[in-house]
This record gives C-alpha cells, sequence and structure tokens, in this order.
C-alpha cells in the first residue's frame, strides 16, 4: 500500500511568550522569556512562586460568559488555539467532507483547575456532595477535542491522547498515520494544558520537578547551564493542521512543511526519571529517522525535549550524540522550553509549531538563559545559546519525553 504525504496548512499558538502565531513567533525569535511571579493565586508558602503563565489571556474575548464557565482553562486553550489554526489553513467548512475531518488532541492533565476546586469546595463544606453539573465534563481530558469537533462538526476520529509530556507529540504522529492510510483528508491535532495551579505546582513542588529560582523566575529555565534546578510550569495551547498532501493541493493550500514521520519508543526505566544514557530517546530518534526514511545526516536542527533538569538535559544529549555521530555538531540544537517554560501535554505542540517557523524563516530559535558551562555536556554541538541564528532548516526534529518514560519523536520537512 502506498501511503499518502501529510502536510501541515494551518497553526495556531496561544503561549506564555505570545497569545497568537505571529506574536509567538516574535517571542521565539528575539528569546523573550515568559516566566514571572504567579499571579493565579497566594504563593506565600509555596517552594516555588512564578511560573509561564498566558500574559493578557481574557477569556471574555472568545466565549461569552455563560459558555466560559463551563470550560475548564485547558479547553479554553484548545478552542482558541484551533479556532486560530483552521483559520490560517483556509478550508472552507461549507465545502470540505466533515466526515473526513478528525481531531485527535494531546492533554497529560486536563481539568486539573476544576478537579482542584471542586474537591476544594466539597471538603469546605458540610460533607453534602454539591458539585457543579460541569464537574466532570470541564475536567475530563477528551472534552478539549470533543468540543473542536462539536463547534466546527467535524465526524472524523475524534479522540485525546494522554502520555503526559509526550502527549501532543503522540496525538501529532496518531494524525499522521490516520491520514497516511487514507481514512482522514484533514485532522486537528496539538495540546493544551493549564496546570499552573494550587495542585499543580504543590504536587510537582512535592516532587522537586520545579525550579526555586524565586530571585531571577526570568532566568529559571536555562536548560543545559551547569546551574539548572528544574523546568518551570508552562500553560498554553498549539495547534496544527495536518492534511493530505493532494487535498491539500487541490484547494491552493499555503504549505507549511511535509510531516516525514514520527517514532515512539520506552525507557522502561523510571516513574520519572530518564534512563541515565538516553537508551530510549536513541532509539525513539533511530524509530523516527527509520519512519521517515531519513539519514541522521539529513537533520537541520533539533528542538530537544531540553526541560532544565539535571538529568533530562544529559541524557537527551548523550543521545542524539550517539545516534547523529560526527554530524552532531552540525545540528542547531535548540530549547525552545528556556522561553515558554513546560507546558506539559502543550509541549509537543507548540515546539513542533517552532521547528515549523524555524524552517519558514530560516533562523533557529535561541536556547537562553545560559551562563555556565556543563562539563557534562559535549561543547561541540551547537546548543543555539542566548542568540537566535540563521540558518536554511530544510529538514527539522522535534523531541518530546513523557513521565512513565514515554518517548515521541516528529520530523518535518521544508517543500519548495
Amino acid at each position: 500500500m502506498q501511503l499518502k504525504r501529510v502536510v501541515v496548512t494551518g497553526m495556531g499558538a496561544l503561549t506564555p511568550i505570545g497569545n497568537n502565531l505571529e506574536a509567538y513567533w516574535e517571542g521565539l525569535r528575539t528569546g523573550t522569556s515568559g516566566s514571572a511571579p504567579i499571579t493565579y493565586f497566594d504563593t506565600e508558602k509555596f517552594k516555588t512562586k512564578f511560573a509561564c503563565e498566558l500574559k493578557g489571556y481574557d477569556p471574555n474575548d472568545f466565549f461569552d460568559r455563560k459558555e466560559a464557565r463551563k470550560l475548564d482553562r485547558f479547553a479554553q486553550y484548545a478552542l482558541v488555539s484551533s479556532d486560530e489554526a483552521i483559520a490560517d489553513s483556509g478550508i472552507d467548512l461549507n465545502v470540505v467532507d466533515k466526515f473526513r475531518v478528525g481531531v485527535v488532541w494531546g492533554a497529560g492533565i486536563g481539568g486539573l483547575e476544576t478537579f482542584q476546586n471542586e474537591v476544594m469546595g466539597y471538603a469546605e463544606g458540610d460533607g453534602t456532595p454539591r458539585f457543579n453539573p460541569f464537574f466532570i465534563p470541564k475536567m475530563i481530558a477528551d472534552i478539549a477535542p470533543g468540543n473542536i469537533s462539536i463547534k466546527h462538526g467535524f465526524m472524523g476520529p475524534n479522540y485525546t491522547t494522554v502520555s503526559a509530556c509526550a502527549s501532543s507529540a503522540n496525538a501529532m504522529i496518531d494524525a499522521l498515520n490516520y491520514i497516511r492510510l487514507g481514512h482522514c483528508d484533514v485532522i486537528v491535532t496539538g495540546g493544551s494544558e493549564a496546570a499552573v495551579t494550587i495542585a499543580g505546582m504543590g504536587g510537582f513542588n512535592a516532587m522537586h520537578a520545579l525550579s526555586t529560582r524565586n530571585d531571577s523566575p526570568e532566568t529559571a529555565s536555562r536548560p543545559f547551564d551547569a546551574t539548572r534546578d528544574g523546568f518551570v510550569l508552562g500553560e498554553g495551547g498549539g495547534a496544527l493542521i495536518l492534511e493530505e498532501y493532494e487535498h491539500a493541493k487541490a484547494r491552493g493550500a499555503k504549505i507549511y512543511a511535509e510531516v516525514l514521520g514520527g517514532g515512539l519508543s520506552s525507557d522502561a526505566h523510571h516513574m520519572t526519571a530518564p534512563h541515565p544514557e538516553g537508551i530510549g530517546v536513541v532509539k525513539v530518534m533511530e524509530n523516527c529517522l527509520m519512519n521517515a526514511g531519513l539519514k541522521p545526516e539529513d537533520v537541520d536542527a533539533i528542538n530537544t525535549h531540553g526541560t532544565s533538569t539535571p538529568l533530562g538535559d544529559v541524557a537527551e544529549l548523550k543521545a542524539i550524540s550517539k545516534v547523529f555521530g560526527d554530524h552532531a555538531k552540525d545540528i542547531n540544537i535548540n530549547s525552545t522550553k528556556s522561553m515558554t517554560g513546560h507546558l506539559l501535554g502543550a509541549a509537543g505542540a507548540i515546539e513542533a509549531i517552532a521547528s515549523i517557523l524555524a524552517m519558514e524563516h530560516s533562523l533557529v530559535p535561541p536556547t537562553i538563559n545560559h551562563s555556565v558551562v556543563d562539563e557534562q555536556i559535549d561543547p561541540s554541538l551547537n546548543l543555539t545559546l542566548n542568540k537566535a541564528q540563521e540558518r536554511e532548516v530544510k529538514v527539522a526534529m522535534s523531541n518530546t519525553f513523557g513521565f512513565g518514560g514515554h518517548n515521541a519523536c516528529v520530523l518535518f520537512k521544508k517543500i519548495g
């Protein structure tokens, strides 16, 4: 069976450094930090008092008050980013066969704030179970793609992938394969997350995963730096329209990039820690290259998982050196989490978008906040430190890994 080609024809972004695609790119290009003191709740007793919140986001700009009350923030972010991507794609919703349009979305946690608030409300009451009737449909992770499909009438495959921080990369790979196999013409894919909450910050602090650099939150996310001390929690959403190539060509669509392949693997090592030698990461990149029919020397840029944790950054770079050998030093390696923080289940989506925009603009966004060299990291690697670098990017790789050992990798190629 001849697999169909799959391309990206629309994108949308709602991130801590920009509330739409254009603003997101500007934030990436200029090396903007999205980290700042938390405004959503009182952090006086918290170990970490900062995060990468959205700036200037108001749900009333997108939803009426009644509708907004029915949507957890993670579902709002899904609708806002997917609406931008659909509009960007130029798809005529009155003409497209909606039975062949699906929504495959990623969310690592889902409606955490809704769950938190409802349970806290019950605990503060007299024991009478007074719960909001929208509690469950606001909380469940699959409600994001459900709402997208309901809004637009898309009647193809519709579900959420949950693989912690790899969730939206998994969603993209599933979407890629549905179109490749001829089951769909178009799939709205991506991910959203809204875990900057009391429960989210408290939980990640309890496992010592977050940076506690409260004296300088804007520099706290510092992938590959010797003084890194954990990731910075972020929030938002990213959406991509994946479309069968001939379908896109027939309607004269703008094509951002071709999705060449995706790879998956498992560390099978630890609940939260990566394998120290990056064995699973080696395999996921090898699987992705094989799936795409590419050689290591074809890759120009890698947007790493690069969370700014002491173990994870080193393991990933060791894996890159093993997979790419001498060519590794010729690759622009970066971590856009230095700017956006870690969006958990939405990370794969917004970082895939960053990779595609790097190809479009021939500019690799920087890994900011680097000041102290880590002697465990190969100095020959170009980590795109502190300043964007001009470069033609024909093939870009995006890595995303999740708690539980879930590894996902996606490859994009410039067309034309």
